[in-house]
């Protein structure tokens, strides 16, 4: 026996609009997100950068914001200048700082009560005063980052006057620079700060918008305390970490020498979370780190 009926609704079906209906996520654009951290950084730099200024606060302006490969970036950098590579510990990420060396020495100049005038011609290196006020820069753009992304801390890893020899990113990759420029507020020359993230970096650190500061758990166990005191624990001193080509790589041999920077600030991690930074050196004839920030 076969039963039929005929089915009748009992009311018509929804029908949605588009907007309402989610969407699959595509790729974050991040060339807004990069422009409104300059934006931000805009705000905080003035007041930040008052102490080279006679204790005014200069006119901090976006010139502009782009991408371009890796390789271009470079090519762009003079051979001597500022370079720094900032790390974010929050989400393991690097921002490199670039500052021209003539920019450099109208610093020292205007520092030391100078108008601001460059070495003419360049010296081949930056001199002890130009480290030191180069150092110095490095935090209080480190600070200013920090704050105007929300994240914290935010610290100087690795510094070379060559770009080349820095190697903040694979020759082909794309990035994003954004270039702030600097102006005394009684006039007289300009300068300009570069900075360049990494696409992925610029979508982990600012795709999600302003975040709240995280809410740290209350009533936490001591990690001191039984049963999880005695847990040993690997700890990894990273004291080198550099680009090497595949072909210098298939070409070492035994005996020959591999030059190497060492980080200023070397990172302290456990597994894959940094814990701490320090300073290398040395202690009863044994190389030590001596920690300078706990993460």
């Amino acid at each position: 026996m076969r039963q039929e009926r005929n089915f009748i609704a009992e009311r018509a079906a929804a029908q949605h609009c588009s907007e309402l209906l989610r969407r699959a996520a595509g790729p974050v654009d991040v060339l807004p997100l990069f422009e409104r951290l300059g934006e931000r950084l805009v705000s905080v730099l003035g007041a930040a950068l008052a102490g080279w200024h006679g204790g005014v606060a200069p006119l901090v302006s976006l010139s502009s914001v782009r991408e371009l490969e890796s390789a271009s970036l470079t090519s762009e950098i003079a051979p001597l200048a500022a370079n720094c590579l900032l790390a974010v510990a929050a989400a393991d990420s690097q921002i490199l700082v670039s500052l021209d060396a003539a920019d450099v020495f109208r610093l020292v100049d205007r520092t030391y009560g100078g108008r601001g005038e460059a070495l003419a011609p360049l010296p081949e290196s930056f001199p002890l005063s130009a480290e030191l006020l180069i150092a110095r820069l490095e935090a209080q753009l480190a600070t200013a980052l920090a704050a105007a992304i929300g994240v914290d801390p935010v610290f100087p890893l690795h510094r070379d006057s060559s770009i080349v020899r820095l190697a903040p990113f694979p020759p082909a990759a794309g990035v994003a620079a954004l270039t702030l420029t600097i102006t005394p507020a009684e006039g007289g020359a300009s300068c300009d700060i570069l900075l360049a993230m990494l696409p992925a970096t610029i979508a982990a650190l600012l795709g999600h918008g302003d975040r709240p500061a995280p809410v740290r758990p209350t009533g936490a166990a001591d990690p001191a305390a039984e049963p999880f005191g005695e847990i040993p624990l690997p700890l990894t001193a990273v004291l080198v970490d550099m680009l090497v080509s595949l072909t210098a790589i298939s070409a070492l041999e035994v005996g020959m020498i591999v030059p190497v920077a060492l980080a200023r600030s070397v990172p302290l991690r456990s597994g894959n979370r940094t814990i701490a930074h320090g300073t290398v050196g040395a202690l009863d004839d044994c190389t030590a780190l001596q920690l300078t920030q706990i993460s």
